[in-house]
């Protein structure tokens, strides 16, 4: 017995905004059910006061993150700690789940401290670049870390998921055994997960959706109907796609990758329910700046669309690639940060060089 508690894997969930907490849901419940996994897991939580009270306090009494996932009930054994060394002392599995702008300070922070041989996964949609151009969240952790990192991403919007509506969600890894252990981890009956050996593909479109989406909320905010919508996911999938392949030469995308739950049903999902498609329809309808949207909406969370769009931009200005290339995505980035009219995006889809 005391060498199966031993040989265990400890677990520490790095985030615990509104995803984190519904993934915290379901590894809370598969640490306590499987022997492979030490029972308690470590939360790190950003300390915030709720009404005087700190939200580690709440989490840990009453066992609900009452301001990114109320209603939620987390498992008992998901212990909130406030100190992100503290937090990952010791752990076997890190499950990176923060807004991607965060995730070069909070590696440097635990550099030091991983232990031997851990192993991560980033859920984070997100991306970087360098003065050599694109790189890749799970490229960051793992070069900061020194540790395999493996990705997550899917058509799972967190309300959904920790509600437990059925849903699928992809892992990508380069070590099948380290793919196939974050999926005992995290599968549930409601949330099926499928392994591939494609993780540049899984997280890119992670990454890029997020983008198409803020074009989608942009015809919506216009009122424009499901056809125009129809194109916008089309056009973005055609981009994301064509993407991947440019910027992945060594190790090209399979194909099959896009109609995993990574690709187009998390592009679907976005397009039609997920944040940045709300907060950039309300950006078309409200006239207000997207930092404010963001504060009156969130509730202190992070939009993703627009920053990776400016990622995405630098990319391409750094590579001296022509921004016709990409329109969609260019045309996102010079709405929010260039003051292109809203309209000037309908232009971008009429002249898109795949009706030429």
């Amino acid at each position: 017995m005391n060498s199966a508690i031993k040989m265990a894997k400890k677990v520490c969930i790095i985030g615990s905004g509104n995803w984190g907490s519904a993934i915290a849901k379901l590894i809370g419940r598969n640490a306590a059910a499987y022997d492979t996994f030490h029972t308690r897991v470590n939360m790190y939580v950003y300390e915030e006061e709720i009404n005087g009270e700190k939200l580690t306090e709440i989490i840990n009494t009453r066992h609900e993150n009452v301001k990114y996932l109320p209603g939620h009930k987390l498992p008992e054994n998901v212990v909130a700690v406030p100190d992100l060394v503290e937090a990952s002392k010791g752990a076997d599995m890190l499950v990176f789940v923060v807004p991607h702008q965060f995730i070069r300070g909070l590696c440097k922070t635990i550099q030091s401290n991983i232990k031997p041989g851990a192993i991560g996964i980033s859920l984070i949609k997100g991306m970087d670049h360098t003065d050599k151009g694109l790189q890749l969240i799970s490229d960051v952790i793992r070069k900061a870390l020194s540790m395999d990192v493996s990705v997550l991403m899917g058509a799972n919007i967190a309300s959904e998921v920790a509600s437990e509506d059925f849903c699928e969600t992809t892992i990508g890894c380069t070590k099948e055994e380290n793919g196939q252990l974050f999926k005992k981890l995290l599968q549930t009956p409601n949330f099926r997960i499928c392994v591939v050996q494609d993780p540049n593909t899984v997280e890119i479109c992670g990454a890029l959706k997020n983008i198409i989406a803020c074009g989608a909320g942009f015809v919506t905010g216009m009122e424009l109907g499901d056809n125009t919508k129809a194109a916008v996911i089309r056009l973005g999938l055609m981009e994301m796609m064509k993407f991947a392949k440019a910027f992945f030469p060594d190790s090209p995308p399979e194909i099959a990758t896009f109609f995993e739950s990574c690709g187009v049903a998390d592009l679907v999902t976005t397009c039609y329910g997920g944040r940045n498609m709300r907060v950039s329809r309300a950006f078309v309808k409200e006239n207000k700046p997207i930092e404010v949207l963001e504060a009156e909406m969130l509730n202190g969370q992070k939009l993703q669309g627009p920053e990776t769009a400016r990622e995405v931009y630098k990319v391409l200005k750094t590579l001296n690639i022509d921004e016709s290339e990409y329109p969609l995505f260019v045309s996102v980035y010079n709405i929010f940060f260039n003051k292109h009219p809203v309209p000037s995006f309908i232009e971008c889809l009429q002249n898109h060089p795949e009706h030429m």
